[in-house]
C-alpha cells in the first residue's frame, strides 16, 4: 500500500455517451491539490461536489450523486478506475449529467489515466481500517467486510442463465491487479431487460459497443467475452467504484454475495453507524524491512476535510458489527 497521495501530472479528455440519458458527454479529469479528494463539477461553473456517499441519491441503475443543482449518475466506473490506480485527487468535469458509458468498461479511463502518470504528492493518505467484521444484508444479498492488511475484493453472483449462473472471484488490489483482472470487464444486460428499459426512457445510450447483451443463447456481441467470467468481474468494477464514495482508500476484505449499487450503499451507510468497527490510519514505511507501519488518526480534527459528517449518522439495523471483546 502506498502511503502518499497522488493526483495527475496533466489533465486528460474523453467523449463518449451517457448510457441510460443517451447524450453526448464531454469528460475533462484534472490534477487537484492533495486533500482535495475526488470531486465533479460541470464543465464552465465554477462549484463542485465531492464524490462521497453522502451525496447518493439514487442507485437503482446506477450510482447517483447530487448536491443543491448538481447531478451526476453512472458515477462508478470512472471513480473505479481512479480508485484502482490509485489516485487520490482530482477533478472530473462534464457538460452533461451523467459519465460517459465508454465501452462498458473502466479500460478507456485506465488507459489514459495511466498515460498522463501519476504525481505524488506530500501529504499523507489516510485510510479506513476495517477492525472488526460488519455485515449488512438484504434478503439473499449479503456483503460484509473483514479486517485485512490490504484490500481484497471477492465477489459472488448467481444467475438463472446458463452461461452466467455462480461465478465468484476474488482479487488482492493493486494499480497492476486492477489493470490487467478487472478494468476491461464490461457492464452486461440481458436482451429482454434491455428492451424493457429502453421502452421506459432508461438506456438510451446502450448498444452492443458499450455493454454484453446476454439472450437466451448466449451472448449476442459479435466480439464475445473477454473473460470467461467477465460478469462477475464487472460486478467488483461496480463495487470499487462505489466503495470510493466513503473517501477514503479502504483497508478490509470485502465480500459480496448477489449484491449490487443498493447494497453497497446500505454497506456504507452502516459504516457510518458503527464507529466501532474501523479506524482512521496514516500508514509509514518501516526501517530496514521495507514494510509499513500503523499510526491512528483519532480525531475528526486530524482527519481533516476527508471526515465527513456521515461517520457517525445513526441508519439502520439491517447490518451488524461484534461487540468488543
Amino acid at each position: 500500500m502506498e502511503s502518499s497521495q497522488h493526483t495527475l501530472k496533466e489533465s486528460i479528455s474523453f467523449s463518449g455517451v451517457g448510457l441510460h440519458s443517451g447524450y453526448k458527454v464531454k469528460l475533462n479529469i484534472k490534477p487537484a491539490r492533495a486533500n482535495n479528494g475526488i470531486r465533479f463539477k460541470l464543465i464552465g461553473k465554477r462549484q463542485s461536489m465531492p464524490a462521497l456517499v453522502d451525496r447518493v441519491i439514487d442507485t437503482s441503475l446506477a450510482t447517483t450523486i447530487a448536491e443543491k443543482d448538481m447531478v451526476f449518475s453512472t458515477t462508478e466506473h470512472i471513480l473505479g478506475a481512479l480508485s484502482g490506480l490509485g489516485i487520490d485527487n482530482a477533478t472530473i468535469e462534464l457538460d452533461a449529467p451523467e459519465v460517459p458509458i465508454m465501452d462498458g468498461s473502466a479500460e478507456e479511463f485506465v488507459k489514459r489515466l495511466q498515460s498522463a502518470n501519476r504525481k505524488t504528492q506530500q501529504s499523507k493518505r489516510l485510510f479506513l481500517k476495517i477492525i472488526k467484521e460488519i455485515t449488512y444484508q438484504e434478503d439473499d444479498k449479503k456483503i460484509r467486510i473483514l479486517p485485512h492488511n490490504g484490500l481484497r475484493l471477492s465477489c459472488r453472483i448467481d444467475f438463472a442463465h446458463g452461461l452466467i449462473q455462480d461465478q465468484s472471484y476474488t482479487i488482492e488490489m493493486s494499480p497492476k491487479s486492477f489493470s490487467a483482472e478487472i478494468a476491461s470487464a464490461r457492464t452486461f444486460g440481458f436482451l429482454d431487460q434491455v428492451k424493457q428499459l429502453q421502452a421506459n426512457g432508461y438506456a438510451l445510450g446502450g448498444s452492443l459497443d458499450n455493454a454484453v447483451v446476454v439472450d437466451k443463447n448466449g451472448v449476442i456481441n459479435e466480439e464475445g467475452l473477454r473473460f470467461e467470467d467477465e460478469f462477475v468481474r464487472h460486478k467488483i468494477l461496480d463495487l470499487l467504484g462505489d466503495l470510493s464514495l466513503l473517501g477514503y482508500p479502504l483497508l478490509g476484505h470485502v465480500i459480496a454475495e448477489r449484491s449490487g449499487h443498493s447494497q453497497h450503499f446500505g454497506l456504507m451507510k452502516e459504516l457510518a453507524a458503527h464507529p466501532e468497527c474501523w479506524q482512521i490510519v496514516e500508514l509509514d514505511k518501516a526501517n530496514g524491512n521495507g514494510g509499513m507501519l500503523e499510526r491512528i488518526v483519532s480525531s475528526t480534527k486530524n482527519a481533516g476535510i476527508r471526515l465527513r459528517p456521515l461517520f457517525g449518522r445513526a441508519t439502520s439495523s439491517a447490518a451488524s458489527c461484534p461487540a468488543a471483546a
